[in-house]
């Protein structure tokens, strides 16, 4: 390895939140479904306290998003399929990431 050559910072993996809206999938702790009254509750305080970020585009919401930062976002794709794209994000081969 040439000690000359700038070293690359290591690329963070995002997960598509829908609508061009991304989140760094290393941060997320869970995605969850908004239905129940505690996540009605957990978006309420987060609102309140300045920690909500709606990335629904003025849609329905259909998941929340928790953070390790304790944000909580809301998206308007299926929590279900931002799950796959997580999963499928952490699966991915090094490699093809980096060709990205």
């Amino acid at each position: 390895m040439d000690k000359s050559a700038p070293r690359q910072a290591p690329r963070q993996r995002l997960v598509n939140l829908g609508f061009g809206n991304f989140v760094v999938a290393g941060r997320i702790i869970a995605i969850v479904d908004p239905a129940s009254a505690p996540m009605r509750r957990l978006r309420e305080d987060a609102r309140q306290e300045g920690r909500l970020v709606d990335a629904t585009q003025g849609r329905k919401t259909r998941a929340i998003v928790v953070t390790d930062s304790n944000h909580v976002i809301l998206s308007a794709i299926q929590a279900e399929t931002i799950g796959q794209r997580f999963l499928a994000e952490e699966s991915a081969p090094a490699n093809k990431r980096e060709e990205e």
